[in-house]
């Protein structure tokens, strides 16, 4: 049986100094970077859970499925900016939440998984960019945020998204995962020529590396997180073409457009048992 994936209170709780030169936990297992100054603010993202890894694994399909639809039937200028709008307008929300509401931010993780897929897709099909070349720049990108946000902030943390610019980084470092992943995964099922489902069973396998890492290895809380994050992109985009395109290119030609909708309803399901279970709010006051 697998190991579950690593929650950030767990990661938090477990780290000690010397295994991290990210965070420095107090004695009491939080995360020592203090807060910014100010009123106290309440976390802008939800407890990482269970039903946190299989929303975010959904997102994915539904981001490559819906980038795949609206390229189908659009110019790739024009589904990119269709994109970038809903990307913009589903921020907007997330930034204006004053404190983490279920359906805004997965709204938000929604719209960056479909506009991170049409980035990606877009320098290879209109830039003519191989996949790994762009997979090499998203991870020049992704390790710059990452600079940049630890340099700032002195943590690379989630459980700490308590300020706009500590946001403004999280959300920078998602859309990086995205347009990463989403390279990632087109160059192993394309470039490489393995398939939509090789792949998907390949990055299945990967995904329960930083998994076993973190258990028994006792790997950076932190660095299993965000490598499992990045992983989950090409996960579930390599099973849900494999399911939606045509059996020309080895999948099952369900339909792009009706995997996108069943996603959609899964996804629906899910947001809406957390919104009301609230089981990833940790602040027991905005239960």
């Amino acid at each position: 049986m697998t190991a579950p994936l690593p929650t950030v209170n767990a990661v938090e709780a477990a780290l000690e100094p010397n295994r991290s030169g990210i965070v420095h936990p107090s004695p009491g297992g939080g995360d020592a970077t203090p807060a910014p100054p100010g009123p106290r603010r309440m976390t802008k993202v939800p407890e990482v859970t269970a039903v946190f890894w299989i929303t975010k694994v959904l997102t994915t399909g539904m981001g490559e499925t819906t980038s795949d639809f609206l390229a189908h039937r659009f110019s790739p200028y024009i589904a990119v900016a269709l994109g970038g709008a809903g990307l913009a307008g589903a921020l907007a929300l997330q930034f204006r939440a004053r404190r983490y509401v279920a359906w805004i931010y997965w709204l938000a993780v929604v719209t960056v998984s479909i506009f991170g897929t049409m980035a990606a897709d877009f320098l290879h099909v209109v830039g003519g960019i191989p996949y790994v070349v762009s997979a090499a720049f998203f991870v020049v990108v992704l390790a710059a945020v990452f600079r940049a946000w630890h340099a700032s902030e002195k943590t690379l943390s989630i459980h700490s998204i308590l300020s706009p610019r500590r946001e403004l980084f999280y959300w920078a470092a998602v859309v990086a995962t995205f347009a990463l992943g989403t390279a990632t995964g087109d160059l192993t099922a394309r470039t490489m020529h393995l398939g939509y489902l090789t792949s998907g069973i390949l990055f299945a396998a990967l995904i329960a590396v930083p998994v076993v890492a973190y258990r028994w290895f006792r790997l950076n809380g932190i660095l299993s997180f965000w490598w499992a994050y990045v992983l989950t992109r090409p996960l579930g985009a390599s099973f849900a073409d494999w399911v939606g395109v045509s059996h020309a290119r080895g999948g099952l030609a369900v339909g792009t457009g009706l995997v996108s909708l069943v996603l959609a309803g899964a996804i629906v399901v899910l947001v809406s048992y957390l919104a009301v279970s609230k089981c990833d709010v940790k602040d027991p006051s905005s239960r």
